[in-house]
């Protein structure tokens, strides 16, 4: 039918095609990209928005599209050290010479994000964004993801010994920060505990995405505090060759580090590829790491690493769009301080994954759909806890996930679409430290967001609604002897009984069947005062699903030494753990943001101020009771070997999951001066107060920090210095202790060697240059795993 209808438009109108002009059907949109002085900028980006066509400035700073229907355009124009320009334009058949278009400079570097399907960047967003890329990535990546992005306002990591550091967010993390890979959920076992390494890795990155504060529109309820989106090239969306290569050793724990990535291509047949190999020892520290034996070796042991992996990826590119697959392997061994099992026996974590990932987008020409973006991914993840050569639990996480987000053209002058989003998880953990039973989690949701400017306000509205249901066939509920520690305990008469009752324990099996419908609505304006200044503000509320380990734990969690119970059981008046007749409610968060940004000139800021009030938090509570873990562990609270092992080593403190209405709030500044055409200087501040509605502080927050960056560029040479200052954390929880302040001192220097073909850098770095000893407050084993010593890394980079 469409066939016949074009083969009549085109017989009707013929008379006129041969009278025409070939330039009436498509036109050229050319122009010139200068600075405000009129210099012209090179390596410029100009895009048409409506099209999606891509293009870049030569060294004149001119551009050339070709083949373009007459009609209005909106042109995003941007590059390194500019702020992003926005421009409208006409083509038509009249068209003398291209137009010039001129970019202001901007301190604060403007990146575009990938993490969300409509376009956004750091300083036009009513959300605050923070994205670590080129130079800056490669120059604070890290050997696990938290550590790479702590010097990002708000961000911090909550060290686990230099083996699995997750960030945090604003306060936040595990099942309330999501951490996923080009908009896929990463879907490892990083947010059930800290001892869980996130199977991602920076040195092959081309940037990583935070999102601050609750980004459930786009990814679901288990982002209700935040999101880490790490972006690479792994479906190439274009056919140039290029890539990168880094050779690497540290001193601090003799690390090798070798990684790669490189992207090609034939006509319309994009390849990519990369990988990467590291090993490291322990690592050094200032001081001893256990404060009780201030004479012990300074070296964290079981803090060594080996870990390596790779990714293929190849795409088709076409006129409207391009679609592509991509799989990845990764592998990696890691030590987990503080757990060993009696002595000289070490326990190690031995982690594999494989993932694919199908991604594509497709531009319509239509009068209604602009384009549809679609992700979807398949992750085999698993590992397992290893001592002695034998595996004591293992932990998997199997996981399908979709979506697809369709955007429409501008309607009545809104921009933007709907959201269709799947994801099933099937997670299993076997073994004595298997403290949460096998599970399956199914999510369906939709989403709606749209945008639209009125004139020099920009209103963003969302809307969100899931379905998530959790299934456990097996969850059990043991008969646990809890007790108290007290001088009237006798520890003897306790193993004795313990011992006559074994074989005999009463373990209760039963099925959980749990439903939820979480909810989540946002709304947010971004006024630009001037061409300079804007300010925004968004309110959200998001509602989240609690996770199966919040709910169904019921055992000994050595990566935290605790044993945790969920918050589907309930300590009785006779001292038992009992089902919890509570009903399982939503944790709902209601959060509002401020921001105010200098956007152009030599000096630029952003100051984000937000209050975060959360109903039903999900939290654990001391109970003051203890229980054996199952088998005698050292966790390095006591000393080593025989002297440090009294009558209570082999027991943790009992942890119950509850909930209660919690208030977050704090800010997040960053200046940027760019004094010279050499010289830039940095500030960043942040702070966060998290405490229960009631009274009492939540434990673990992160303390209130101060940096500065100074960079100095001098033709082939750079320079970099970092000095951060992390105050005292005394603001703390019942049975916290508090974390004195300390400040670290970073600098590096880098020389560029132009050969032919490829930008090669040979760069020294130092890491807490002063050997300051530096206990981190958020850490689980900052008693046993203070921060590395002074460290100097050694370095090779090349570009291509």
């Amino acid at each position: 039918m469409k066939l016949s209808r074009l083969a009549l438009g085109l017989s009707l109108s013929a008379p006129a095609l041969l009278l025409a002009s070939p330039s009436a059907l498509a036109q050229t949109l050319s122009g010139t990209v200068t600075n405000a002085a009129g210099k012209p900028l090179a390596n410029a980006t100009v895009e048409i928005e409506a099209l999606k066509r891509v293009t870049s400035t030569n060294e004149l700073g001119e551009f050339t599209f070709s083949n373009v229907k007459e009609g209005d355009y909106t042109l995003h124009i941007f590059a390194s050290g500019f702020a992003h320009l926005h421009e409208h334009t006409q083509v038509q058949s009249d068209n003398a010479e291209g137009a010039n278009f001129v970019l202001a400079r901007s301190a604060i570097e403007v990146i575009d994000v990938h993490a969300t399907p409509m376009h956004l960047s750091v300083m036009e967003s009513a959300t605050p964004v923070s994205v670590l890329s080129g130079e800056t990535l490669r120059r604070q990546q890290a050997a696990t993801l938290g550590d790479t992005l702590e010097k990002l306002p708000g961000v911090q990591s909550n060290f686990h010994g230099n083996v699995a550091s997750t960030p945090i967010i604003r306060g936040l993390s595990g099942p309330r920060v999501l951490i996923t890979q080009n908009g896929l959920d990463v879907s490892d076992v990083s947010r059930v505990g800290p001892d869980h390494a996130v199977a991602s890795e920076a040195s092959t990155a081309k940037q990583i995405e935070v999102l601050r504060g609750p980004a459930t529109l786009f990814f679901g309820s288990g982002a209700i505090g935040g999101v880490v989106n790490v972006v690479d090239q792994r479906v190439p969306t274009s056919t140039e060759t290029r890539g990168e290569f880094v050779l690497e050793t540290q001193t601090v724990n003799d690390q090798k580090l070798e990684t790669f990535n490189v992207t090609t291509g034939v006509d319309n047949i994009a390849f990519y590829a990369d990988g990467f190999y590291r090993d490291s020892n322990d690592y050094e520290t200032p001081v001893a790491p256990d404060i009780d034996d201030p004479d012990g070796a300074h070296v964290v042991e079981n803090s060594n690493e080996e870990s390596n992996g790779f990714t293929l990826g190849t795409s088709y590119l076409f006129d409207q769009g391009y679609v592509g697959v991509a799989v990845e392997r990764f592998e990696r061994e890691y030590g987990v301080p503080g757990h060993s099992h009696g002595g000289d026996t070490s326990v190690f974590a031995d982690l594999e994954q494989t993932k694919y990932q199908l991604l594509g987008e497709y531009n319509f020409t239509n009068d209604f759909l602009q384009s549809v973006h679609f992700r979807a991914g398949y992750t085999d993840y698993e590992h397992a806890e290893v001592e002695g050569g034998l595996v004591g639990t293992t932990f998997s996480n199997e996981t399908e996930e979709l979506r697809v987000e369709l955007l429409h053209k501008p309607m009545a002058g809104w921009r933007g679409g709907i959201s269709l989003h799947y994801k099933g998880s099937d997670v299993f953990a076997q073994g004595e430290e298997a403290f949460t039973p096998p599970s399956e989690m199914e999510m369906f949701a939709v989403a709606l967001m749209e945008e639209r400017h009125f004139g020099d306000f920009l209103v963003q509205l969302g809307a969100r609604a899931e379905s998530v249901t959790l299934d456990a066939s097996s969850v059990l509920l043991p008969e646990l002897d809890a007790h108290e520690h007290d001088d009237e305990h006798d520890h003897d008469e306790h193993a004795h009984d313990e011992h006559e009752h074994e074989g005999s324990e009463f373990v209760r099996q039963f099925a959980v069947d749990q439903e939820f419908t979480p909810i989540s609505l946002s709304a947010g304006v971004v006024y630009t005062i001037n061409e300079s200044y804007n300010v925004g503000v968004s309110l959200s509320r998001s509602e989240r699903a609690p996770s199966a380990s919040e709910l169904l734990s019921f055992g000994p969690h050595i990566g935290t030494r605790t044993y945790e119970i969920g918050a589907l059981f309930d300590l009785s008046e006779e001292g038992e753990f009992v089902l919890s007749q509570t009903a399982i409610d939503l944790e709902t968060a209601n959060n509002i943001d401020l921001t105010f940004r200098k956007t152009q000139g030599d000096v630029g800021f952003v100051f984000n101020a937000f209050y975060n009030q959360v109903d039903n938090y999900y939290f654990q509570e001391e109970t003051g009771l203890f229980a054996e873990s199952g088998h005698d562990h050292d966790h390095g609270e006591e000393g080593h070997g025989e002297e440090g092992h009294d009558e209570h080593s082999d027991e943790l403190p009992v942890y119950l999951f509850g909930s209660a209405d919690a208030i977050l709030h704090g800010f997040e500044l960053q200046v940027a001066w760019q004094t010279t055409d050499n010289l830039k200087l940095d500030f960043f501040a942040d702070y966060v107060k998290a405490r229960l509605k009631d009274g009492g502080a939540l434990p673990r927050t992160s303390p209130m920090r101060v940096g500065s960056h100074v960079a100095y560029t001098l033709d082939n040479i750079r320079a970099d210095l970092d000095i951060t200052y992390f105050a005292k954390q005394d603001d703390i929880s019942t049975f916290e202790t508090e974390t004195d302040g300390y400040t670290l001192v970073d600098a590096s220097i880098t020389y560029d060697i132009p050969l032919g073909d490829i930008d090669l850098s040979v760069y020294l770095s130092g890491e807490n240059l002063t050997d300051e000893e530096a206990r981190v407050h958020t850490s689980f084993l900052k008693d046993i795993a203070p921060r590395p010593g002074r460290n100097f890394a050694f370095g090779v980079r090349g570009y291509f």
